[in-house]
């Protein structure tokens, strides 16, 4: 993703099987409401096979001005989304294989976002958390 510089986010998912990470969908855009959107309105099956609301992984490549202005910093950052109202079989299912795929993931910035109500998913909190309060906030 980074090499490239044309994907400016992936959102990634466990198959209905339970057995593998996909890629559920991606962008060029570097809009970030989309990229939200996706991860709000996102569904996983519960024990019972009923859809419900579903924890998803997600790297984004955060592209930020210095509020110095001392220029631009990017983070290739993974992103954690677990909705606190969705069903606990898939966020164990998330929780149990984040930190192994998180390791067969290359290029990240080592830094991890936790987002667990839409709150949480603001574009402005995640840019102050990813610069560690450097940024030059939109």
């Amino acid at each position: 993703m980074k090499l490239q510089k044309k994907i400016k986010w992936i959102v990634y998912k466990i198959n209905d099987e339970g057995t593998k990470v996909v890629v559920d969908t991606s962008s060029e855009s570097a809009d970030w409401e989309p990229f939200r959107e996706v991860l709000v309105n996102a569904k996983a099956l519960n024990k019972n096979k009923t859809q419900g609301k579903g924890p998803r992984y997600a790297v984004y490549d955060f592209n930020y001005d210095l509020a110095n202005g001392e220029g631009q910093r990017t983070k290739l950052t993974f992103i954690s989304w677990s909705p606190d109202d969705a069903s606990t079989f898939p966020k164990m299912m998330y929780a149990s294989t984040k930190e192994s795929f998180k390791r067969a993931l290359s290029g990240l910035s080592g830094d991890e976002l936790q987002a667990n109500d839409e709150a949480d998913l603001e574009e402005n909190e995640m840019l102050k958390t990813v610069s560690k309060g450097t940024a030059a906030l939109k």
